[in-house]
């Protein structure tokens, strides 16, 4: 495998992509939680998916292992893997590139085709949890606020969502909520989140266009 696309793109980002030797090594640090399917991992500089396929590789075993002989179930917590995995990156091109991985590897998982709504829900997530953007500067490639969802499953089918500011949550660890991505002390004002959705199916989030939600705070 070639480790980098060209000289001039390491000259100007800094861009090299880890091998999958690495990549396996070092999530085996964190091996527990890369195994739990509802653990959120955010990667900063997601380039065309490394991290992030053998993490949601891992959850889909952990899918299976659990749900494996429910068909319902193996279908709804395989999309909860899915949504629980974040990334950003600088380059257009490697953010398209890394949406379309993880997407083949669900719909490998699941023998989806591009007409049923799971599919067409997993494209939505994608296009909410991996972001074209900056990761330093928190902005978008449209310069606006990078904004994530918090998924969570209720259970028989329904899904939930929160909208939170990067720029807020990169503050968790100072106010002593931990190393969760999202905070679930809801004291602080910082982490009310943005806006809050009504429950969702897959057949609803398959049709969901950005701002159908109930604004909660600004």
């Amino acid at each position: 495998m070639n480790y980098v696309k060209s000289k001039q793109r390491v000259a100007d980002h800094g861009e090299v992509f880890t091998p999958a030797w690495m990549v396996e090594a070092m999530l085996d640090f964190v091996k527990d939680e890369t195994e739990r399917i509802d653990s959120r991992f955010l990667e900063p500089a997601c380039g065309s998916g490394n991290f992030l396929v053998q993490v949601l590789q891992r959850k889909l075993a952990a899918v299976e292992l659990k749900y494996g002989k429910s068909e319902f179930e193996r279908r709804h917590y395989a999309l909860l893997g899915l949504m629980c995995v974040y990334g950003i990156e600088l380059l257009a091109d490697n953010i398209a590139e890394c949406r379309a991985n993880m997407l083949e590897i669900l719909a490998d998982y699941l023998n989806l085709n591009e007409l049923e709504d799971l599919y067409r829900a997993a494209l939505f997530v994608l296009s909410q949890n991996l972001v074209h953007g900056d990761a330093l500067k928190m902005r978008t490639s449209e310069d606006e606020p990078i904004t994530f969802a918090e998924w969570g499953y209720l259970g028989k089918g329904k899904f939930q969502r929160r909208d939170f500011r990067l720029q807020f949550l990169s503050l968790s660890s100072t106010f002593g909520t931990g190393n969760t991505l999202f905070p679930h002390d809801g004291n602080h004002e910082l982490f009310t989140p943005t806006k809050t959705y009504p429950p969702m199916t897959v057949g609803e989030l398959a049709g969901s266009v950005p701002g159908d939600a109930v604004e909660v705070t600004t």
